[in-house]
């Protein structure tokens, strides 16, 4: 029976050395014994995904396909053990008080196949200039076109060479800050080329909202399935996060769906409460997923700009859609009422042109630092 199973699998302690095969005997025990599977074995596991050397390419592939099918990545006990981890081996940074109100970060764990503009980042960037401080984690572009950190190399700013070190000075001279998560994990590293190759979310894509180095206490986070709505509420609370909105579209959308209902999973006070949302609430017009879809970097990056310009009419699919993620941002925050309010602070942001000053600060201040470094 399975006890049976679990006493005479090999007991691997973690203060062994971690080498493929200690990593071979975790992987077979996930594959054919998954009820078996313990909290420590995940967390020894994930260790050797951390350590170099410490598992083939694909062993790593196998045990991200194995945790997808038994379905332990949906397991908000797994994905916060994962996080653990991946926080026990990752760089400390400082980012330092500056500015009013929570951390924030906005960030959709992607996988929904849907190929939409980077709303994400935008809506960031719009809540920044609207007084927020967001501190976004990111990566490129694993299972889309165009990742966060792929728009914002196109619009200048060197995201992938900023030197963690740098951060807390440029926290003092920008509201918006971007932390491009392989220079802080280096476990992303190894993991990247596995991720793009396999096509399919992974829990990797489970872990980045979880594991921003900058500790946002409120965070919009879009999911790209309606049963990972609990799962990420949950963990989020797990690790601290104090205010939250987990978000998925009823087309499968990690991102507040400009083009009907949304799922939100409201994380409040240690409170967890589940209901839905419609651009209507917001004072918005529903617009269908295909008046928003995403291109090339470089052709994201030019919507961007048309948008930070003010060029986009205020009934633009585009500008309705980010509007409303970045609504949603500065409720969380704490900035906003409600939702009409918010969007009319993510519209003052880019009429103002204080959203275009915060992305301008931020790239300024990052190429300065990279500079520096070399």
């Amino acid at each position: 029976d399975a006890a049976a199973v679990a006493a005479a699998a090999p007991a691997l302690q973690p203060r062994s050395p971690l080498t493929p095969e200690t990593f071979q005997a975790l992987l077979k025990k996930l594959v054919l014994h998954p009820s078996t599977f313990t909290q420590s074995d995940t967390h020894l596991a994930f260790s050797h995904l951390a350590s170099p050397d410490a598992a083939h390419p694909s062993q790593i592939g196998a045990f991200l396909s194995a945790l997808r099918l038994t379905g332990k990545d949906a397991d908000p006990a797994v994905v916060a053990e994962c996080a653990a981890v991946m926080g026990e081996h990752a760089l400390t940074v400082h980012v330092g008080q500056h500015g009013e109100g929570p951390v924030c970060d906005i960030v959709g764990t992607g996988g929904d196949g849907q190929n939409t503009f980077n709303v994400s980042t935008t809506a960031g960037i719009v809540a920044a200039g609207a007084g927020c401080r967001v501190y976004k984690h990111g990566n490129k572009a694993a299972t889309s076109s165009s990742g966060s950190a792929d728009i914002l190399l196109s619009m200048g700013c060197p995201v992938t060479t900023l030197p963690p070190s740098s951060l807390e000075r440029l926290a003092a001279q920008s509201p918006f800050l971007f932390l491009f998560a392989p220079l802080y994990h280096p476990a992303m590293v190894r993991v990247a080329p596995i991720r793009k190759q396999l096509g399919f979310p992974t829990v990797f894509n489970a872990l980045g909202p979880l594991i921003n180095p900058a500790k946002p206490r409120a965070m919009i986070v879009g999911v790209h399935s309606k049963g990972l709505g609990p799962v990420f509420a949950e963990a989020l609370r797990i690790t601290g996060v104090k205010r939250a909105w987990v978000v998925c579209g009823a087309e499968g959308l990690d991102e507040i769906s400009p083009a009907g209902e949304t799922h939100v999973w409201d994380l409040e006070n240690d409170t967890i409460t589940e209901r839905t949302i419609h651009p209507s609430q917001f004072g918005l017009t529903p617009t269908p997923l295909s008046s928003v879809a995403g291109g090339t970097p470089a052709e994201n990056a030019a919507t961007l700009r048309s948008l930070l310009a003010g060029e986009l009419a205020l009934d633009d699919p585009i500008e309705n859609f980010v509007v409303l993620n970045a609504a949603a941002l500065l409720m969380v925050a704490g900035k906003a009422a409600d939702e009409k309010a918010g969007v009319e602070l993510a519209r003052e942001s880019i009429r103002t042109g204080k959203a275009a000053e915060a992305l301008e600060a931020f790239r300024r201040a990052s190429s300065e630092a990279v500079k520096e470094a070399e």
